[in-house]
């Protein structure tokens, strides 16, 4: 009921309830002429109604507008969205955020430059989506090809669910294609479920990753919760579409095992990327070491940790072009992390404004440099750094096409 309907009601049961006398009051005036008659009662009772149906009317509309305050500020859906970062988007019916909430640390660094979720309060859900996801691409989450991303929609009305989960899906698709990202989609919607809440908050996951690890533990119930919960979103997709045949190691593990074979776990210079292939047989961890020598593949086994291929102990013997040599030891290296910071100072580029951003190792002429290259206000940056001393070498800006 609108405020206004409620105060034509109100006005009417006033008219009804207010004593209507004036007959009685014109004919006392016809009898008794020349006398005053006071009606301090007849006034004072009507002012008294007046005053407490108004009081009344007060009352209502207060508690009206209190209870369209609380439906607008009510949580009706929860969303969810899954890389690594887990972030719980709260939602009112009329898709605005109530909360964003970082589920664990990975998706403190995506919220960063948002206040770790508080500037999205109060948004649209298609916006504060849609920022969240160009973050992951900007932080090199959505990458591979094999890479996932999921969207759990939380809600008890299953329409409203199913309504939600189409809308996100084509925004999320909209910022892959813009950023040709090549990542997966999964979407789910759920229903509330307090056993599965409480799984997500004792492993500071998301309620729609939470169902996800349980659909793998459904398929082998030997695996454990905890230890799945710290897999990637990407890696309990392929483990359950390979029948989840036993636990795998993880790609940090996986990182570790190929960085032992390399030789390097003491160069602080070494980058990795890790995909899985759980799916695959067998199933393995593609990790690829970024060194001063160049880019090494190597291949993991997924549950033993084996590795199966790759360029064993580099620093004794690295392959240089069609040549082996012995590699230039690194020293002295000031690391991405400040050969990123060097580059967007000098540019002039504050760290959430920049995206696209690349940095690789690379020797020149017997130099470590660190090639920088990320994308701001349509342009296009490229800096080389020497790694042992932070000089800049060589720096280019051009528009971006």
């Amino acid at each position: 009921m609108t405020n206004e309907k409620m105060e034509r009601q109100l006005a009417a049961a006033l008219e009804k309830t207010a004593p209507d006398d004036m007959s009685g009051v014109l004919s006392r005036c016809e009898t008794r002429k020349g006398t005053v008659i006071n009606m301090p009662t007849m006034k004072t009772a009507k002012r008294k109604w007046t005053i407490l149906v108004a009081a009344c009317l007060a009352v209502v509309l207060l508690a009206g507008g209190g209870v369209l305050y609380q439906q607008a500020n009510a949580v009706a859906s929860v969303v969810s969205l899954d890389v690594n970062p887990s972030i719980e988007l709260k939602v009112s019916r009329n898709e605005k955020v109530l909360v964003c909430t970082p589920l664990n640390e990975d998706a403190k660094a995506i919220l960063a430059d948002m206040s770790n979720g508080a500037d999205l309060k109060g948004a649209k859900l298609d916006v504060a989506v849609n920022a969240i996801v160009g973050s992951l691409v900007r932080n090199g989450y959505l990458d591979s090809i094999s890479s996932a991303i999921m969207i759990s929609v939380e809600d008890k009305d299953a329409a409203r669910a199913e309504k939600l989960q189409r809308e996100l899906t084509s925004t999320v698709d909209g910022v892959l294609q813009t950023s040709e990202a090549k990542a997966a989609v999964l979407t789910q919607t759920l229903t509330q479920d307090a056993a599965r809440e409480q799984q997500a908050r004792e492993n500071n996951i998301s309620t729609g990753k939470a169902a996800l690890v349980n659909r793998v533990l459904a398929i082998n119930p030997a695996l454990k919760f905890d230890a799945l919960a710290k897999l990637s979103v990407e890696e309990l997709k392929d483990l359950a579409e390979a029948g989840a045949p036993a636990m795998p190691i993880g790609k940090d593990a996986a990182a570790y095992a190929a960085e032992q074979y390399a030789g390097t776990t003491a160069l602080n210079s070494v980058t990795a990327e890790v995909d899985s292939e759980l799916d695959e047989f067998p199933a393995h961890y593609e990790v690829e070491l970024h060194t001063a020598w160049g880019e090494f593949e190597y291949l993991v086994d997924a549950y033993t940790g084996k590795v199966l291929s790759g360029q064993k102990d580099l620093p004794a013997t690295a392959p240089v072009g069609d040549e082996t040599a012995k590699p230039i030891a690194p020293t002295g290296d000031i690391g991405h992390a400040k050969a990123k910071s060097i580059a967007l100072n000098h540019a002039g580029v504050s760290e959430n404004k920049a995206y696209d951003m690349e940095i690789e190792l690379d020797d020149e002429d017997g130099t470590l440099v660190y090639e920088v290259e990320f994308k701001s206000g349509g342009m296009e940056y490229d800096y080389e750094i020497d790694a042992a001393t932070g000089t800049i070498l060589q720096q280019e800006a051009e528009k971006d096409d």
